[in-house]
């Protein structure tokens, strides 16, 4: 008798993996059979928001459901991210989330879920565009003579951020570090009182999409794009990376994930719907209106950008004793 419990047990604990195997095509042939629950862990407006509802709109269209966008802002994103971590695992819940969130909170304090164990990368979406950009009073029109001029005036140069640990910040010290350099960091509260204080000379530098404006107005140069390409609108200025620096990432993108334990035949499917959405020429085209180009990424290779930039980052942020205070 405990021969045959033991074997019953054997069988079924064997069973449960082909089980959940063979239930895997079921469920992407019945999913989605409801609305899908989107979590935007920031206000609405920004970036991230943007990007998620034109995109998710669009892909639960062709998915043949509605989206319900729910935003959970606070804490840099950890509200949210804690909110779908904690949520029971239903196949319609997912996150919205950006290069912050889990390539550089995670390095300056503790954060309320681990980005490799609690979820599942879905598709990166879009990346926003950003510019390295100088006052007229700097005497340079490249990056290379830039450099020059920084070397030859070390601690003389400010930059501008819109805060403590920001993007905008952590792009300026990576340049430091591959250039040799010694800008000094100004923080501010927010990109638009940097930008402000760019165009007013209290800072030489800003590394910012809101200076893109100000770049095709002549009010300051832009040295670079902090891009993969170069943008449209500005084809005659060249990116960080064609000019030897930040070659390891920096952009600031948006994605989407799952909650650890959705089944994979869930995530190809929304990833698929995602990928067709953002080949409609319109989608592409309100990317392009909302400040950002299209920059699709599958699951496997969204997950090695992740692991690249988190070691990016954290080695900016390390190796430049950034902190939060």
């Amino acid at each position: 008798m405990r021969r045959r419990a033991f074997t019953s047990s054997a069988l079924a604990t064997l069973a449960a993996p082909m089980a959940a195997s063979l239930a895997a095509p079921a469920i992407a042939q019945t999913w989605p059979a409801k609305q899908l629950h989107m979590v935007i862990p920031y206000p609405p407006g920004g970036p991230s928001d943007v990007s998620t509802r034109i995109v998710m709109d669009r892909a639960a269209q062709i998915l043949g459901q509605s989206v319900l966008f729910d935003n959970k802002a606070g804490a840099s994103g950890m509200i949210g991210a804690e909110y779908v971590k904690n949520q029971p695992v239903d196949t319609y819940t997912f996150l919205t989330t950006t290069t912050a969130m889990v390539c550089i909170t995670r390095h300056l304090q503790p954060i309320p879920f681990d980005p490799e164990k609690d979820f599942i990368p879905v598709s990166r979406m879009s990346t926003s565009w950003g510019a390295f950009a100088v006052h007229p009073s700097v005497p340079a029109k490249t990056v290379a003579e830039f450099v020059a001029y920084a070397k030859a005036n070390p601690g003389k140069i400010n930059y501008g951020s819109a805060g403590l640990a920001t993007i905008t910040h952590l792009f300026g010290e990576m340049l430091n570090l591959e250039a040799g350099i010694q800008m000094v960091h100004v923080p501010y509260r927010g990109s638009a009182p940097a930008t402000n204080a760019l165009l007013a000379g209290e800072v030489q530098v800003q590394f910012d999409q809101l200076t893109l404006p100000h770049i095709k107005a002549g009010k300051v140069r832009g040295l670079a794009m902090l891009a993969e390409v170069r943008h449209p609108d500005f084809p005659d200025i060249p990116t960080l990376r064609e000019q030897g620096y930040g070659k390891d990432g920096g952009d600031s993108w948006f994605g989407v994930l799952a909650p650890a334990g959705t089944p994979l035949a869930v995530v190809a499917k929304l990833d698929q719907a995602i990928a067709a959405a953002l080949r409609a020429p319109d989608i592409m085209a309100k990317v392009h209106n909302g400040g950002m180009r299209v920059t699709y990424l599958n699951p496997a290779d969204f997950k090695e950008r992740i692991a690249v930039e988190n070691k990016s980052f954290g080695e900016i942020i390390k190796k430049g004793n950034i902190k939060l205070t």
